[in-house]
């Protein structure tokens, strides 16, 4: 699986989760690093390219794709100009852009029309902008797609805040790391029902209510923190049907990994239509009710 797919403000959470591993001083000042980390969370959730933004995923097609928001294009955008150009799909999988010269669109901020754009792992996706719109190529199942993205997206100017429960240190579990021999590769079906393999290097082992857990993290590459796609008994009741996120410090050498619940949040898709959230593995889906970190959205979802 990819980071761009999973990571929701990775460099966010993995400075809010560098302190787990150290026992809070108090009560209090539990509560207070929690709510600094949900308000870091809110802001980064609020940029004006954040997840609130997006308004579209349109997979390509080989060959030419016609891009605008006039109904005659193969790409039909839901903002921007009725025919802002061409992008071609090339058989070994390159993708380029022509532009129309009155679409008064940039190619990575550049007045230039034509151009090549590059996705994946390696760096930042050419990012195509047209006003307050933009777009990018993404891959999913094997298949490329523009995710558009658009600053003043309703989603963004009327969202309406995010819902938790009361914080609880009883929530914040220590677990045994149990690492493999080798890392475990294991299928993770996103929302779209694809499927791809993700790398899991161990487990996390844990009690509660004197029964024994484990919780399996992918691995989203070296210096990012352990990411665990996780439901529950209150998913698709009080929480977001689909699963929770929980970011957790790896092991320092103590082989313990701190799993804090009352930082389980929403991924993507909870909030729009047009993201590719992934689903829980089998061996992430708790029986118990975990009464907190974030609720389900009260706002539109469609």
């Amino acid at each position: 699986m990819r980071r761009e797919l999973f990571c929701v403000g990775c460099m966010v959470i993995a400075t809010a989760v560098a302190s787990a591993a150290a026992p809070a001083a108090d009560g209090e000042a539990y509560a207070k690093e929690i709510e600094a980390i949900r308000a870091a969370r809110l802001a980064r959730l609020t940029t004006p390219d954040g997840w609130l933004t997006l308004i579209g995923l349109h997979f390509l097609n080989p060959g030419e794709n016609t891009v605008g928001s006039a109904k005659d294009n193969t790409v039909v955008l839901a903002k921007g100009p009725a025919h802002l150009g061409r992008i071609a799909v090339a058989a070994d999988g390159s993708v380029k852009i022509a532009l129309m010269p009155d679409a008064e669109a940039r190619i990575d901020g550049r007045a230039i029309l034509v151009g090549e754009l590059h996705f994946g792992d390696a760096g930042r996706p050419t990012v195509v902008s047209c006003g307050t719109i933009s777009f990018f190529v993404i891959e999913r199942g094997g298949k490329l797609a523009l995710r558009v993205k658009d600053s003043a997206s309703e989603r963004r100017t009327h969202f309406l805040g995010l819902d938790y429960f009361p914080t609880d240190p009883a929530w914040r579990i220590e677990a045994q790391w149990v690492p493999f021999d080798e890392p475990r590769s294991i299928p993770i079906t996103n929302i779209l029902g694809q499927v791809s393999p993700a790398n899991a290097p161990g487990k996390a082992v844990f009690e509660h209510q004197g029964k024994r857990y484990e919780l399996l993290p992918i691995d989203e590459g070296p210096g990012e923190p352990l990411f665990f796609v996780i439901s529950d008994a209150t998913s698709g009741n009080e929480t977001y049907g689909a699963a929770r996120f929980v970011y957790a410090d790896a092991p320092q050498g103590d082989g313990k990994v701190i799993l804090d619940f009352n930082r389980a949040q929403n991924p993507p898709c909870a909030f729009t239509p047009f993201a590719t959230c992934p689903l829980p593995p089998q061996e992430n889906r708790l029986p118990f009710a975990v009464t907190a970190g974030e609720k389900n959205y009260r706002g539109a979802h469609e």
